[in-house]
């Protein structure tokens, strides 16, 4: 269609009105319009004999030549379209004609331009516009599908859509704004693992340089160690060491729980898939753990199982850890329906009758596994996914039966004083809403600070270190110091294995080996920011739902 201001080529002026109808070029068509297009309606020419042109020739001259091609189109067509509304449509001629002809009716007219719209749009620049982050685009395409039932839509952002991930209760979330408070040195969760607040809440809370030095070696260790596919492996000798570090775990088919025990201290030192020095650690990490996903139908939910090996239960508990911890730092939309599905899977597994936890689904429970899964739990909920109020009340059940002296002491399956089973379940007790004045609270608390560090069982140490730093007070001073420095003195510092720890003894070195040590030990000298109090002002808005 021409843009010049005139009709006719180059703008030039039209041959005079009595040479051709008004608007017709010599070309035929009037400029501006299609072939085939009706042009304006058109009277005899004016007579030679006059003067000058009439007054209609004045203004048709004016509409139709004076004004650009485009407008004249435009009119012309709007006049067609008036004219053609006001002639009624006469009945066609007989039926039998119709169905010789067979044209679409209406409806299937409506249907066709339907179709060729939306052939049109333009799918490429839609999924672009629909993109998560970098990692989360092939997070679970290689999740592997253990039944006929469909699973969950891995597009995150349709997944709330497409599939009810869990028919729990509506209150799940906490009422104030957890991630509101990320970034700033008060709240809860995990806002205290920043760059800045890290370093202020270390200082604070009775870290040194020299425990954070000791971190940051320890991270450096994990990456050098990451499997060429993303993941960990708890003999790390199988990897990029080659065998240079020692005291390799037996456990090398549980990839799952070793991915997740790497994994924590990066994310408890603020290192995530989008942001942090460790950044490509943690994104192939991430990878891994999701890609080892069994999705599974239990009663119409859908469940991400994460368990391998002689890890079972414990290792799903740890990686279900990671997958909320990472949730609810970054809040990346492709990290949901995994963290929530094996959320699930924690809920499904639960004891129907005793409320525990075990190696395998269902089993009655002991109070190192409830642990871990107590641990995932509450770190989705602070992530505000979906936790079943009554697993949380199973999960209280458990514990009365485990209990000793009104609950200042745990067992292992039954009623009893272990140091590690009674640090486990006072911390449980503590995530589970009791206050910090709660008189047995307080007596187990006693009894750990009294017991002091063990030098060789870390899961003891990494369990009671967490009560002490939730009690604070003298008590934590006094553990805090002799657990510090003696991670610190005792981290290897030498060879390709400085950066980690190995504990002879330790009940788990011999299955988890130099990557179990080192987690936990790191993990312990994180604790001054790794969690926020759980008795700040803000927790009573954060515990678990009840009801």
């Amino acid at each position: 269609m021409s843009t010049s201001p005139l009709p006719g080529p180059q703008g030039a002026r039209p041959a005079p009105p009595q040479a051709r109808p008004i608007g017709t070029p010599a070309g035929g068509a009037p400029q501006g319009m299609q072939p085939g297009m009706q042009g304006p309606p058109q009277g005899p020419p004016p007579s030679q004999e006059d003067d000058g042109p009439p007054p209609a020739f004045t203004t048709n001259f004016l509409l139709f030549n004076a004004m650009p091609s485009w407008a004249v189109s435009g009119v012309v067509h709007f006049i067609g379209v008036i004219i053609l509304a006001l002639i009624p449509n006469p009945p066609p001629p007989d039926s039998q004609q119709i169905a010789a002809v067979s044209p679409p009716t209406e409806k299937e007219e409506e249907v066709e331009e339907f179709k060729e719209e939306k052939m049109e749009i333009n799918v490429t620049e839609t999924n672009v516009a629909n993109t998560s982050s970098d990692v989360v685009s092939a997070l679970t395409s290689d999740v592997v599908e253990t039944t006929d039932t469909p699973s969950v839509a891995m597009d995150v952002d349709a997944a709330p859509v497409h599939i009810e991930l869990s028919d729990f209760g509506e209150q799940t979330a906490p009422k104030n704004d957890l991630m509101a408070q990320v970034g700033a040195v008060t709240g809860t969760g995990v806002s205290g693992r920043g760059e800045a607040q890290r370093g202020k809440l270390a200082l604070q809370n009775g870290g040194t340089e020299a425990s954070e030095a000791a971190v940051a070696r320890a991270l450096q260790w994990f990456a050098a160690h990451q499997m060429p596919d993303g993941g960990w492996n708890f003999d790390h000798r199988t990897g990029p060491c080659n065998g240079r570090c020692g005291d390799g775990g037996r456990m090398s088919d549980c990839r799952t729980g070793a991915t997740a025990m790497a994994l924590l201290p990066f994310l408890g030192a603020g290192q995530t898939h989008k942001q942090g020095k460790y950044r490509p650690v943690v994104e192939r990490g991430l990878y891994f753990l999701t890609s080892q996903m069994k999705i599974t139908n239990r009663g119409g939910v859908q469940c991400g199982d994460l368990a391998q090996g002689g890890g079972s239960m414990y290792s799903h508990g740890l990686a279900s850890i990671v997958l909320c911890e990472a949730y609810a730092m970054t809040h990346d939309k492709g990290l949901m329906a995994p963290a929530q599905l094996s959320l699930n899977h924690i809920m499904y597994a639960q004891d129907p009758v005793g409320g525990g936890w075990r190696y395998a689904p269902r089993q009655a429970g002991d109070t190192s596994v409830v642990g871990w899964q107590l641990m995932a739990l509450k770190s989705g909920h602070m992530a505000y996914l979906k936790v079943d109020p009554n697993t949380i009340i199973g999960a209280v059940k458990y514990l009365d039966t485990v209990g000793a002296e009104s609950g200042a002491f745990y067992g292992y399956t039954d009623p009893g004083r272990g140091q590690a089973t009674t640090a486990i379940g006072l911390l449980c007790r503590m995530y589970l809403g009791w206050k910090k004045d709660n008189p047995a609270l307080q007596r187990g608390v006693e009894y750990l600070s009294t017991t002091g560090p063990s030098k060789g069982n870390m899961y003891y140490n990494y369990y009671a270190t967490q009560v002490l730093r939730q009690n604070e007070g003298e008590q934590w001073e006094k553990w805090n110091k002799v657990m510090r420095d003696q991670l610190v003195d005792s981290q290897d510092k030498n060879g390709h294995q400085s950066g980690s720890w190995i504990m002879k003894g330790d009940h788990g070195s011999d299955a988890g080996g130099r990557v179990y040590c080192t987690s936990m030990a790191t993990m312990i000298l994180e604790v001054y920011y790794r969690h926020m109090p759980i008795y700040g002002k803000q927790a009573a808005e954060d515990d678990f739902p009840l009801k």
